[in-house]
């Protein structure tokens, strides 16, 4: 499948060059389409792949598109699912598309080969913002801050209108928390909307859980979690606001603005109709076993209860057939208009 994409975006991308004075993407997941995020106020920096440079003015884009990978922290891979999925969504040549790598390297679980001054995140929580093992002064989140800041300055992209910001499994947890958390979204002067899927867990906007009773059926409610005794920290962040702390990028950030920006932001929920299993790293931990048996089930809960209680507007997609697997989700028929949506058609002139 992966040659078979590959050997497609090639020959588009020569026919494209062949027919255009248009500036071709880098579509290889190798270091000739690579680029570092330097942090402000020191020598730290973090790597994204990318189609396009962030330092050259290319008036073509219109969209970038950032995928976040799951707990493996394969930015290429990602990378790869990424640019197939602006191919078939007919995107490559207005979409920056953008794979960025949380490395990490702790010596125990995570054992990424660092570059010299690359950021060594946390192996656990850069999924919800936690601070660098190598430079507490930086963060996951912070990493996504100076990305986008640079995303949307006008030298680069001028025509830049929307950035969509999305990510799989532990990506989906990282983009659902930093959608509810992050401090730039609404000074960028670019609209971003945030896509999650596929996550093992979420941030609770408060202690009410889905009802277990309730469940299986049409009318799931929320209740006070039945297992509070036992399963103390179900409401700790990043499973939900308490105990933040330590959290890191969010930690003074009072709950009520928490709550504000989850329910103000755009945000689809993106969930295989087959991510049933405990399968690919499922949480199935007392916190995250609080939100639902499978990854699906949680998802339509959380959405259910932001929308509900909260007022949000969040939506709601089920990829027929995908379980817990990014390219079969990104590259769906589902997905493809929710990042890459159709310009709207021209306005008919009434008539007079």
């Amino acid at each position: 499948m992966n040659n078979i994409i590959a050997r497609l975006l090639f020959a588009a991308v020569a026919l494209l060059n062949a027919s255009s004075a248009w500036l071709a993407p880098c579509i290889a997941a190798n270091p000739s389409c690579t680029e570092w995020i330097n942090y402000s106020g020191g020598s730290s920096r973090s790597l994204i792949y990318r189609t396009y440079s962030l330092r050259e003015k290319n008036e073509n884009i219109t969209r970038a598109f950032i995928l976040v990978h799951g707990a493996g922290r394969d930015a290429d891979n990602y990378f790869r699912t990424a640019v197939g999925a602006a191919f078939f969504g007919g995107a490559l040549e207005d979409t920056i598309v953008i794979a960025p790598r949380m490395a990490s390297n702790d010596g125990h679980n995570c054992k990424d080969i660092l570059a010299s001054n690359e950021v060594s995140f946390n192996c656990g929580s850069w999924r919800s913002g936690g601070p660098a093992i190598s430079d507490n002064k930086v963060n996951s989140f912070v990493f996504i801050d100076e990305l986008l800041r640079q995303l949307a300055r006008k030298g680069a992209f001028p025509n830049l209108r929307e950035i969509v910001l999305a990510g799989h499994s532990a990506g989906g947890q990282f983009v659902t928390r930093y959608e509810m958390s992050n401090k730039v979204n609404d000074e960028l002067g670019v609209p971003i909307s945030y896509v999650v899927a596929n996550p093992s867990s979420y941030a609770y906007p408060d202690a009410l859980r889905p009802n277990s009773e309730t469940a299986k059926a049409d009318t799931l409610d929320f209740a006070a979690f039945q297992d509070a005794r036992n399963c103390t920290t179900y409401n700790n962040w990043p499973y939900g606001l308490e105990d933040r702390s330590k959290a890191g990028y969010n930690a003074k950030v009072s709950d009520d603005q928490l709550r504000r920006q989850l329910a103000s932001r755009p945000v689809t929920y993106l969930l295989g109709e087959i991510d049933i299993l405990p399968l690919g790293g499922f949480d199935s931990s007392c916190p995250a076993m609080a939100q639902g048996p499978t990854r699906l089930a949680r998802g339509q809960a959380f959405a259910k209860f932001v929308n509900g209680k909260y007022g949000a507007k969040h939506k709601v997609a089920v990829v027929p057939l995908c379980g817990h697997n990014a390219r079969c989700m990104f590259t769906s028929e589902v997905a493809l208009p929710i990042i890459f949506p159709p310009e709207a058609a021209p306005t008919a002139p009434a008539n007079r």
